[in-house]
């Protein structure tokens, strides 16, 4: 699976998470993300407690991108810091996508992904 932006490559090695274990779990005590690599943290529906994050046990930044369920980019965050306790999106969203630093610098509020 892939994650799209226009023409251009977000990430081409992409895991999903639909359940509460896996989401729970995320990146904590994971290996640093490589460039091309991403998790999708998929919520049953659009929501704001869904998809909020928290970054325990996560030792490296992220960037972070939240996805309505059109895929439209509803709220972005870069270089999230670990250890980060609550992260919360501005609106809605039934996706959060997690990436490598640096990945969403040229993705916009409004943007729709393909994925």
């Amino acid at each position: 699976m892939e994650i799209m932006h226009e023409n251009i490559i977000l990430a081409d090695s992409v895991k999903i998470y639909s359940d509460i274990f896996s989401k729970s779990k995320g990146l904590r005590f994971a290996k640093r993300l490589k460039k091309g690599q991403a998790i999708i943290l998929e919520a049953n529906e659009e929501s704001i407690f869904e998809t909020t994050i928290d970054m325990f046990f996560v030792f490296f930044p992220i960037d972070v991108l939240w996805v309505n369920s059109n895929k439209e980019v509803v709220d972005i965050r870069r270089s999230v810091k670990p250890f980060t306790p609550v992260i919360t999106p501005r609106k809605p969203a039934k996706y959060v996508i997690e990436l490598p630093r640096g990945s969403t610098d040229h993705i916009n509020l409004g943007d729709v992904l393909s994925f």
